[in-house]
């Protein structure tokens, strides 16, 4: 994601939003229709909770919620604080774990525990070296993090749930760009062919992760989720380091580190646990 924005830098950050809105809603349409095509009826669902008043409140909440996330992130990524999204992410899965725990009921073992300790110190270090964009990255992890949770418990599958968010930010997406578009700039639909599809490819950049993400979410539980969520971040810290060029300082050397012993730790006790269960 941080290389694809490269491609759209020049879009103003809630512009590009609002169109990546846009163009995710017809995607999810047409998985729909292909959906109901093969047997499922993704239709039939989306009906469902559309009249489902719970449903329909919670999705609100996670549209909301994915909003502000896509737009901090978009932000951070334009304005070069490559690590600040980095560090917002690798604050993701300590929240998400912490909402496993203490809102599902979800529990870790001895090794899990010492896994999450050491991730923390990591994240701690990081977060030290960073206090002046603190705020980004706390704000992008709970973002996140809530959005998960709520993905997780809503009576409403991963497309469609997916389609009724993108339905729920259509109006105020379609008002912005109509806003940019009478702005004396203009809107940037249009005005460079590269920019204008990498604009459209929002779409499938926007969809197929989340999708993914939420048939995960409903799946397994969250604080296994979260920890695998530290590959990301490890991805747009390496990204941050390389492509953008920005200083690796001790704090993150350390965070990273850390991180990646507590990652093999937790990973190790996966696949202990899963070699004596299948012994048994």
């Amino acid at each position: 994601m941080p290389l694809y924005l490269l491609l759209v830098h020049q879009v103003p950050p809630i512009e590009f939003v609002a169109w990546r809105i846009i163009f995710t809603l017809p995607l999810c349409l047409v998985f729909l229709t292909w959906s109901h095509n093969r047997g499922n009826d993704g239709w039939g669902e989306l009906r469902a909770v559309l009249a489902d008043r719970r449903a329909l409140l919670t999705l609100l909440a996670s549209a909301a919620l994915i909003g502000v996330n896509w737009s901090l992130y978009v932000w951070a990524i334009q304005t070069e604080h490559v690590y600040a999204a980095s560090l917002g992410y690798y604050i993701l899965p300590l929240a998400m774990m912490l909402m496993g725990l203490v809102v599902l009921g979800e529990r870790l073992n001895r090794i899990q525990w010492c896994a999450l300790l050491l991730a923390g110190v990591g994240v701690t270090a990081l977060a030290i070296g960073a206090l002046t964009t603190l705020w980004l990255s706390l704000s992008m992890a709970l973002s996140f993090g809530i959005y998960g949770l709520l993905r997780k418990t809503v009576a409403a599958g991963a497309l469609v749930g997916l389609t009724i968010e993108s339905l729920l930010l259509l109006l105020p997406a379609v008002a912005i760009v109509s806003w940019y578009a009478a702005s004396p700039a203009g809107t940037v639909i249009g005005r460079d062919t590269l920019e204008t599809a990498a604009i459209a490819w929002a779409g499938p950049m926007t969809a197929i992760p989340l999708i993914w993400f939420a048939i995960a979410a409903r799946r397994m539980p969250y604080t296994v989720l979260g920890f695998l969520q530290f590959i990301s971040p490890t991805i747009v810290f390496l990204i941050g380091l390389l492509v953008f060029g920005e200083k690796l300082r001790p704090a993150q050397l350390a965070c990273f580190v850390a991180i990646w012993a507590a990652a093999g730790l937790f990973v190790w006790d996966l696949l202990r646990r899963r070699s004596a269960s299948e012994a048994h």
